[in-house]
């Protein structure tokens, strides 16, 4: 482990955007496409106290951000709330990223259709459900894995040009599925897993810590009041391969 580099930050936070007017109305989805969807004033007070407690989580001397947003009219005005709490000196880069937006589920849409839709999915289950003219939840797994490795490579990128890794918050401001797909990917969940878990409240802070053992080994684990936040077994916190290590380590037979 001391001949491999550290990319893992300090932290990884994610946060689902504030409540929107898709949110309180389903209706909304029939005239107003469905990434100009803005916030309701609720979920801009919501935002705002998403920043007041993102600042106090992150109070580290010389801490440095990196952000990362969906394209949504709704994160980027979760983000316009957030932001005002931080220094331009401690945000090392503020980024869009198209691969940790939404679901989609189809263009304008028919209310009754969407809603039926989404009834046949809670059924038929999130993460391989397609909606006719839409995603799986699958596919946002897909995109979602592959912005996990450009992040990893932009954290390299970030420690060769002089910022310390373990001084480094990446903040990710998205949606309730994409936010449980990223961590599943990181934390490499069974489907059944994933099927059983919640999503988190708008604007709950879900939280990522580095955490490194005698041996130099180092993984991210979830906080275990998130983990409970999202209804998630003990096991889910963890990378399944740090139990693999853990097993090897002690001795135990590794199943």
């Amino acid at each position: 482990p001391k001949n491999n580099v550290d990319f893992r930050p300090r932290r990884i936070i994610l946060i689902r955007h504030g409540q929107s007017e898709g949110n309180v109305d389903e209706r909304a989805y029939v005239t107003t496409a469905d990434w100009r969807i803005p916030l309701t004033e609720v979920g801009r007070n919501q935002a705002k106290e998403a920043g007041k407690e993102l600042r106090e989580k992150i109070c580290e001397k010389d801490a440095s951000i990196v952000f990362y947003y969906s394209p949504y009219l709704r994160t980027k005005q979760t983000l316009d709330e957030i932001m005002p709490y931080f220094d331009e000196n401690e945000v090392v880069s503020c980024m869009e990223e198209p691969r940790i937006c939404e679901q989609q589920i189809g263009n304008f849409q028919n209310v009754h259709q969407v809603l039926d839709a989404k009834a046949e999915r809670s059924k038929f289950g999130r993460f391989f459900y397609r909606f006719p003219s839409g995603e799986a939840g699958l596919d946002v797994y897909n995109r979602v894995s592959s912005f996990i490795s450009t992040l990893i490579r932009d954290c390299n990128q970030h420690v060769m040009a002089g910022h310390d890794v373990n001084n480094l918050n990446v903040v990710i401001v998205t949606h309730g599925l994409a936010l449980r797909l990223f961590l599943m990917r990181w934390f490499q969940w069974s489907v059944d897993d994933f099927e059983q878990s919640q999503n988190p409240e708008n604007c709950e802070l879900i939280k990522m810590n580095k955490i490194k053992d005698l041996a130099g080994y180092a993984w991210m684990e979830l906080e275990e009041k998130d983990r409970v936040s999202l209804d998630l077994p003990a096991t889910c916190g963890v990378p399944r391969n740090v139990h693999l290590h853990r097993g090897a380590d002690s001795g135990e037979k590794v199943k």
